[in-house]
């Protein structure tokens, strides 16, 4: 599959169940390695995942659910629970902060580097996983989980959570996305 064959098939599943026939352990390298080859800025190195498989996968999703107490109709959560396993992203703070020490002329920058580098880190990580033929998506229940997250599963409090992808099987294919005219979103200056 060539690169831009794989960005278009990298779509928003939410069908998806834990019916996988790869291996966790192939899962788990090539996450691994989608985020050790994502650049960012002063080869800063601040995004952490937490990738979440089998039964901690279903726990993920309960502490979830509790921390909404219902503001969330389960049937959403239930889709997630459904998944293979869950990558949560974090940014590590103090990685951030002593960089914003030692390039002082860049302080205000490096929260959002930090942040864009974090960023290409889940697209990596989602197109590779469609390249294994898995379904993901990207979802935001950041900041109301962060605590339980941390507390349930024994993640550093310096570590500031960006984003959760539960993935999974592909149960099916998202309708088709519409796209405004590529003309409106580049513009070429020759």
């Amino acid at each position: 599959m060539d690169r831009f064959e794989s960005m278009k098939k990298r779509r928003t599943y939410y069908d998806i169940n834990d019916n996988v026939s790869i291996e966790a352990e192939k899962i788990i390298k090539t996450i691994e390695k989608a985020v050790e080859l994502t650049p960012d800025a002063f080869n800063m190195q601040s995004s952490r995942a937490v990738i979440v498989l089998d039964k901690e996968q279903k726990r993920l999703w309960d502490v979830i659910e509790n921390s909404f107490n219902g503001m969330v109709p389960a049937e959403k959560i239930e889709s997630f629970r459904k998944g293979y396993g869950t990558v949560l992203y974090f940014i590590d703070e103090p990685t951030v902060e002593a960089l914003q020490k030692q390039f002082e002329l860049y302080a205000d920058n490096f929260p959002i580097w930090a942040q864009q580098a974090n960023g290409m880190a889940q697209y990596n990580v989602w197109v590779a996983l469609r390249e294994l033929d898995l379904g993901a998506s990207l979802q935001h229940y950041n900041p109301v989980i962060d605590a339980d997250v941390k507390k349930e599963f024994n993640i550093p409090e310096t570590w500031k959570l960006v984003a959760q992808m539960p993935f999974g099987a592909i149960g099916s294919e998202p309708d088709d996305k519409e796209l405004m005219p590529i003309a409106e979103r580049v513009i070429v200056k020759k």
